[in-house]
């Protein structure tokens, strides 16, 4: 059996009086595509933003590719950071630069590359999401859907081993949701990626995920298949998962 690539040990985490998790446990395994479940504010992203290293514990342990991650300063997070993608919810990219400067900006970061090598990999980044012929338009000229692809190629510009997806499909229409719903199957299976996707999406979660795992009240109640999530889990797992389907 291989040793799971993340790993949070009783992890807490207050903001003022706000506990947001408290002593919340939770391994997921490389190549898997893991969906994080809860109401809002259960501290879904927050937990994105811990494995990361973007915000500490108060107690407990997170380990990352065989980084102790609480235990690292922030300049030593660095290469840890190289090896896993953040997407946010927005996209984040830069608005002053085009989509081609957009995805060469982490390469121009971290690699030496020159000019037609550079030009060479944003194109065939851009074809792993299936976008051609918008290296030089701004953000603000592309759809929603066009800026998360964008946002997917530019995660993936430095080869990451883990990618968390925080909300990939909010504010789309669902014939672009499920687009991005195949672009996170079809990474995965093409690149063998780890993936992390918070959403309340939960035709996107039966689309891609290998397992589910809900917060509530600062911990993972459930942690199991989607088959269990929907017919044996806890009843506020089982009422999410209906609501969902009613809603979609």
């Amino acid at each position: 059996m291989t040793e799971p690539v993340i790993v949070l040990d009783r992890v807490s985490r207050a903001f003022g009086p706000k506990k947001v998790l408290a002593e919340a446990s939770l391994k997921i395994n490389a190549g898997e595509i893991v969906a994080i479940l809860g109401a809002s504010g259960s501290g879904k992203s927050v937990t994105l933003k811990m494995i990361n290293g973007l915000i500490l514990p108060d107690s407990g342990s997170i380990n990352v590719l065989g980084y102790h991650v609480n235990a690292l300063r922030d300049r030593d997070l660095a290469p840890l950071r190289r090896k896993i993608s953040y997407l946010f919810q927005g996209g984040a990219l830069f608005d002053s630069m085009t989509v081609f400067d957009n995805i060469a900006f982490p390469i121009r970061e971290h690699l030496k590359m020159d000019p037609d090598q550079l030009a060479e990999r944003v194109t065939t980044l851009l074809a792993m999401v299936q976008l051609d012929d918008v290296e030089h338009l701004a953000p603000s000229e592309l759809s929603g859907g066009m800026r998360k692809r964008v946002a997917v190629a530019r995660a993936l510009a430095l080869e990451p081993e883990i990618i968390l997806y925080d909300e990939p499909t909010t504010g789309l229409d669902p014939v672009t949701g499920e687009a991005i719903a195949n672009l996170i199957l079809d990474l995965d299976r093409r690149l063998g990626v780890t993936s992390l996707v918070v959403t309340h999406d939960i035709p996107l979660v039966l689309r891609v995920a290998d397992r589910v795992a809900f917060l509530e009240s600062g911990q993972f109640i459930f942690d199991g298949t989607l088959e269990a999530a929907r017919t044996s889990g806890p009843d506020t797992v089982k009422q999410f998962f209906q609501a969902g389907v009613i809603h979609a």
